[in-house]
């Protein structure tokens, strides 16, 4: 994979705004017990050695284009309808096979993240492509935090549920709540972070604010958007796509260019923002992330997702 690190970041260049401006509330002595807690997020210094050193899309490309159904079904949906959705105040449930069950607020969650820059390469499962400039944390850092049951074997994630301010819950597009997991090895592999911002802003609701799943190597739709519950189980959890149509979406969704979906090919993809002519490029295995994570599947039969 295309790995490079980028120089000369501060503060402002990797802390979501929010955050940002709650640390400064903090050092002028105002500011919420929310806010506070999320001022004394631990921030790293150094941008990360799993960034890519392609360019970014710009902020505009993703906001605008993106799958969101919690707000409609066209790609322009999730940007023109989530202007009543509030990503404040926030909580996680995190339960099942965890030493340390309970509701955490989102402050609480960043006072104890180190957050970084995550350049990331970002494939959907519709063959077209980005690169997304993130600001999150590693999950395995919360996971290890609330304590992880030896017992455990997967990872299951809820979206929220609110028909009143996501209009595409009114609709019967989906199951709601939207619902998908991991493995705990993936969970746990570094590439595999929880999202808050997004360039040197806090996340926007269109993307999935104010708390979202990354995860690289697999299809886009594997990567939740704002989540509420978070659940350590020791069996596979039923996954919104897969309940809908498993021949199309399975578990795994490792991009693989030599698995097409039934209805098209995955061989190559679009990278959005290079205009309707654009050409072309090839789809890499894992989306190029394989040294990172194929030994995750060594022996796994990769034409199969189950």
């Amino acid at each position: 994979m295309a790995i490079g690190r980028r120089i000369g970041l501060d503060w402002s260049d990797v802390t979501p705004k929010s955050v940002w401006m709650s640390r400064r509330s903090l050092l002028v002595g105002a500011g919420s017990m929310m806010l506070a807690g999320a001022a004394q997020a631990k921030m790293s210094g150094a941008p990360s050695a799993f960034s890519t050193d392609e360019p970014p899309n710009s902020l505009e490309d993703i906001t605008t284009y993106n799958n969101f159904y919690e707000f409609g079904s066209g790609k322009e949906d999730p940007s023109n309808n989530s202007g009543n959705f509030k990503p404040q105040p926030w909580a996680v449930q995190i339960d099942g096979l965890v030493d340390k069950p309970g509701s955490y607020g989102l402050e609480d969650i960043l006072a104890n993240a180190a957050l970084e820059e995550r350049i990331y390469r970002f494939r959907c499962v519709e063959a077209w492509s980005m690169v997304v400039p993130w600001v999150g944390f590693e999950l395995s850092a919360l996971l290890n935090r609330v304590g992880v049951q030896p017992s455990a074997k997967f990872v299951a994630f809820e979206t929220v549920v609110r028909p009143e301010e996501m209009p595409g819950q009114q609709q019967g597009i989906l199951d709601w709540p939207y619902r998908e997991g991991l493995r705990l090895d993936e969970a746990m592999n570094p590439l595999t972070i929880l999202a808050t911002g997004l360039y040197d802003e806090a996340l926007p609701n269109q993307n999935g604010a104010p708390i979202r799943l990354v995860v690289p190597w697999k299809y886009g739709f594997k990567s939740i958007k704002s989540i509420v519950r978070i659940s350590l189980m020791d069996k596979m959890p039923p996954t919104t796509w897969n309940m809908l149509n498993a021949r199309e979406y399975g578990f795994y969704s490792n991009v693989n260019p030599k698995v097409d979906h039934p209805r098209w090919s995955q061989a190559s993809e679009r990278r959005v923002g290079g205009g309707f002519f654009a050409k072309r490029v090839d789809t890499q295995m894992f989306n190029g992330y394989g040294d990172e994570v194929a030994s995750l599947y060594t022996g796994q039969d990769l034409t199969k997702d189950y």
